[in-house]
């Protein structure tokens, strides 16, 4: 049977209804700007980030850590955890970091005044412009690196926003939303899984920032590992997705990256903020908690 909501008619004006409900209800809102003053940390290396291990902050923290295991120096960053559920993104200092309240956000102390970069895909294009890495240099290479880019930065929201959120965390399931944003997903996957068909990376035979945007949502989600999807979407069907997912998680940058600022998950998985290499050895949330024993 087809579910309807016909005693539902939009007010002619929109009001704010503070009760609507769902996971994250206590933390959105309809304005901009800071709820609570809080200063920004920096520590001591060129690259400050502010994050949150979804996978728009794995995008960021794969780069840095790719561009370090190719000995770029200037890529040593901090990176300081951003509790989303907590409203961390709305300290008058993170706001200064990014006015959209949105990780990740990054500042460059090497510059000769601090450079502010927000929104994933730019800090991606900043870094890999900054140490002339993982962005082709020839015209065409080039212009398919961005194109996917930015088909990533275009094509995620129908994924998360859309299908994720009624699909997962909306207070009820909405049967007209969860199947609209199921057949755009479905057809995103297939579009990337026909662009796979013949070459090993997104954008051609290199591994780019385009793989980076893209493989911490779609990755995941072809793995089952985000909204536990994965049978209702038939992810096992992308037969070239789940191989270019297999090939990019077996990167030591990668198998670093996603750890940093993650919260969830296996404790050994889980580095809550990262200040040095040492790190991973060291202030994983198993080593914390073995050491607090």
């Amino acid at each position: 049977m087809t579910q309807t909501f016909s005693d539902y008619t939009p007010a002619k004006v929109w009001e704010w209804n503070t009760e609507n409900g769902g996971q994250f209800a206590n933390i959105n809102r309809p304005i901009a700007g800071a709820t609570h003053d809080k200063d920004r940390p920096v520590g001591k290396h060129p690259m400050q980030l502010y994050s949150l291990a979804t996978p728009n902050g794995v995008k960021v923290t794969v780069m840095l850590e790719e561009l370090l295991a190719l000995g770029h120096i200037g890529a040593e960053y901090d990176a300081w955890l951003v509790s989303i559920r907590d409203g961390n993104q709305f300290s008058s200092g993170f706001v200064e970091a990014n006015p959209n309240s949105k990780i990740p956000a990054l500042f460059d102390h090497s510059t000769p005044e601090p450079t502010r970069v927000f929104e994933s895909g730019s800090i991606l294009l900043y870094l890999a412009e900054k140490f002339g890495a993982f962005l082709p240099t020839e015209h065409h290479a080039r212009t398919e690196t961005i194109n996917w880019l930015m088909w990533q930065m275009g094509s995620a929201p129908y994924l998360g926003g859309g299908f994720g959120h009624f699909y997962a965390y909306a207070p009820f399931k909405f049967e007209y939303a969860i199947d609209r944003f199921a057949m755009e997903v479905k057809r995103q996957l297939d579009v990337l899984d026909r662009n796979l068909a013949d070459r090993s990376y997104v954008a051609g035979d290199e591994y780019s920032i385009a793989d980076m945007a893209i493989w911490p949502w779609y990755g995941a989600l072809v793995k089952g590992l985000i909204y536990d999807a994965g049978a209702f979407l038939s992810v096992h069907e992308y037969k070239n997705v789940i191989r270019w997912t297999d090939l990019i998680a077996e990167r030591p940058a990668v198998k670093r990256g996603r750890m940093v600022n993650r919260v969830m998950g296996d404790p050994a998985s889980q580095l809550h903020e990262r200040h040095d290499a040492s790190d991973f050895d060291t202030k994983t949330q198993d080593k914390v908690a073995a050491a607090k024993a």
